[in-house]
């Protein structure tokens, strides 16, 4: 297969080991066996663990990207925008159950570590929340749009931790709808300040 698909490839093989076992539980064997090639064809393209992470990272930083701008596209209100946020704790609550957040179990284990990488993959969250504060923004919200982009980012990421623990979708869902209710009030608030109703 040609370099740069093999180079693809292990990306992708090692971003699915890293969230389902742990960057540090994974090896270069786990993941020269996942992609079907030996070790010498491995280290052609990465010859450290930390350049695989780092590749890594950029990879989900580039779909996450890639995820936002398709919101952007076909949704037509910022409301709807950050529902669709919020609305990844049930499309990928297999997974969340499985084995948590990926950008927040990537995170906490890099932060353990005390990972040079650390701040790299915290630029996740921080593309999550200047995007869900753009959105509050756009709904009339001003000095409280970051405050409320950190709420939903914590509220989220809370759930997501206690669906891995109890493994229960449906408080994931009760949980989605409450936060999609404390939406709806704020949408509310912001308009009646608007509006002086």
């Amino acid at each position: 297969m040609p370099s740069a698909t093999t180079r693809i490839r292990i990306v992708e093989k090692a971003d699915t080991l890293f969230y389902e076992a742990g960057f540090d539980a994974t090896s270069f064997s786990d993941i020269a066996a996942a992609v079907g090639i030996s070790r010498g064809n491995f280290y052609h393209h990465f010859k450290t663990k930390d350049q695989i992470l780092n590749a890594v990272i950029r990879f989900r930083l580039e779909r996450t990207r890639e995820m936002l701008a398709n919101w952007e596209n076909n949704a037509e209100t910022a409301r709807d925008r950050i529902l669709s946020f919020i609305q990844i704790l049930i499309v990928n609550r297999a997974n969340i159950m499985a084995y948590g957040c990926p950008a927040g179990t990537l995170c906490t284990e890099l932060a353990k570590m005390d990972h040079a990488s650390q701040d790299h993959a915290n630029e996740i969250f921080v593309l999550f929340r200047g995007w869900l504060t753009q959105q509050f923004m756009l709904l009339g919200s001003d000095e409280q749009a970051g405050q409320h982009a950190l709420h939903v980012l914590a509220w989220s990421q809370g759930v997501a931790s206690i669906a891995t623990t109890f493994r229960d979708e449906a408080f994931i869902r009760r949980e989605v709808a409450e936060i999609t209710i404390w939406l709806d009030r704020k949408i509310s608030q912001l308009n009646t300040r608007l509006t002086g109703d």
